[in-house]
C-alpha cells in the first residue's frame, strides 16, 4: 500500500482522461470510450507522481493540492463519491 493521500479517481474536466490510482501502486488510465487505455505502476514522492506504463513509457505530474493533478499539460481533478 502507498503512503500518500492521492489514491482514487482523477478526471479531466471534459471527462476524456481518467486516472485511477490504486492503493497497491498500480494505475489504470481511461481515454475517451476506452476504460483501460494504459495500465502500469506509479510512485508518489511528496507531491510529485511518476508513472511507468506496462510497455515501459514514463510520464510524471504534480499534485498542486489534494484535489488537483497537473499531468502532461492536462489538469485532472479528484472525483469524490
Amino acid at each position: 500500500m502507498n503512503d500518500h493521500p492521492y489514491v482514487g479517481l482523477w478526471v479531466t474536466d471534459d471527462g476524456q482522461v481518467r486516472h485511477e490510482l490504486l492503493n497497491h501502486g498500480r494505475y489504470d488510465e481511461g481515454r475517451g470510450n476506452l476504460r483501460s487505455a494504459y495500465r502500469g505502476r506509479y510512485r508518489v514522492e511528496g507531491t510529485h507522481i511518476e508513472y511507468q506504463d506496462d510497455t515501459g513509457f514514463t510520464a510524471d505530474g504534480d499534485f498542486v493540492d489534494l484535489d488537483t493533478l497537473h499531468h502532461a499539460g492536462m489538469i485532472l481533478r479528484r472525483q469524490r463519491g
